[in-house]
């Protein structure tokens, strides 16, 4: 009998050996932090931001994820970033013209999307923002977006026994702080590449690139009438153009000149990335177009003149770009292949909150 206890006894201190060894072992893989790979795409210009500053690692892009669906960063717990950039519309509030804040409060632009960010120098339609850091503090001080205070958010997270494992185990035990905050949440952002379009394919020879006889087609007469400002694969020169929309009279936008201050920036505003621009209408900063027929109706018959019209858009005495309706057909379904449905339904950049 004493023998069988003894086996008994020794056969669970096995079990529990083992179980806590692999608890160990599940303890050390689950609390690892390691790099997360980002690669360039080879057809991208290089990037514009310094990520090692702030390099991705799986906990901080796990914790800014998390941060990016929470409402408790905005002050009555209903607006988060996730909110206003909708990841099924390439992360833009699909169908708004204006960005909505808290208490129902309606902005006066339009939300950009949230893709291949550490390729930008400069962020939003004024450039208000130059760090993939620090451009979370515009939309979470705005009073008629998020209306918070990052000091204050840190205090509601600190009870969060979850966020405060993860801030630890992200920011070697540092803890919830309003810089880590927005560290997080520019490792998320950082992460956010979208180079996968059957354009991406097409350029890179790659299986899945094919493009249809009218599609390239639309991508010569792209790369003739519209490349000079929406260059390179990213589709930007992220330059600040006034590109002859007539203003708002509600709003009066002055656009760069409100981060500016000078009279030559007036009406100008960073030349969008045309990427996923088949899914993120409405367009202009400003949402007044719904589709990109508009858009090239505008350019090819409604520039309107100013002292501030970027040149391009003034050549010849000619206002805008002429378009026929079979070259606006054409480019619009050469802008379609910039789809990428693998980023917007990427379940990394997705959180079930």
């Amino acid at each position: 009998m004493k023998s069988k206890c003894l086996k008994v006894l020794f056969a669970l201190s096995c079990l529990l050996l083992v179980s806590c060894g692999n608890n160990d072992d599940y303890q050390a893989v689950a609390e690892s932090n390691n790099r997360l790979a980002f690669n360039v795409p080879s057809n991208f210009p290089p990037l514009a931001q310094d990520i090692e500053y702030n390099y991705p690692t799986e906990k901080g892009f796990e914790l800014g994820r998390k941060l990016f669906y929470d409402g408790r960063l905005s002050a009555d717990g209903t607006i988060s970033c996730s909110f206003c950039h909708e990841q099924g519309y390439a992360f833009t509030h699909h169908g708004h013209d204006f960005s909505h804040g808290i208490n129902d409060q309606v902005g006066t632009r339009n939300a950009p999307a949230v893709q291949n960010m550490a390729f930008q120098a400069e962020y939003f339609y004024d450039g208000a923002s130059n760090s993939l850091e620090m451009l979370s503090i515009v939309p979470i001080h705005n009073p008629v977006e998020m209306a918070e205070t990052l000091e204050t958010i840190a205090v509601k997270l600190q009870v969060d026994k979850e966020y405060v494992r993860l801030f630890s185990l992200a920011f070697d035990g540092s803890g919830v702080t309003s810089g880590n905050i927005l560290k997080a949440l520019g490792q998320f952002m950082t992460m956010m590449v979208s180079s996968n379009s059957r354009y991406d394919r097409y350029v890179r020879n790659e299986p899945g690139g094919s493009l249809t006889a009218q599609e390239l087609q639309g991508l010569g007469l792209f790369q003739a009438k519209c490349a000079t400002c929406h260059k390179t694969d990213l589709f930007t020169d992220s330059a600040f153009r006034n590109n002859g929309l007539p203003p708002n009279p509600n709003l009066n936008d002055l656009g760069r000149e409100v981060v500016t201050g000078f009279t030559t920036d007036r009406y100008k505003f960073k030349v969008p990335s045309l990427r996923n621009v088949e899914v993120t209408a409405p367009y202009m900063h400003d949402g007044r177009f719904g589709s990109l027929q508009s858009v090239l109706n505008f350019y090819a018959g409604g520039v309107l003149y100013s002292s501030t019209l970027d040149p391009v858009l003034n050549q010849n005495g000619t206002l805008g770009i002429p378009l026929s309706q079979e070259e606006k057909d054409a480019i619009s379904a050469f802008l379609k292949t910039l789809t990428d449905t693998d980023y917007i339904n990427n379940p990394l950049f997705y959180y079930q909150t």
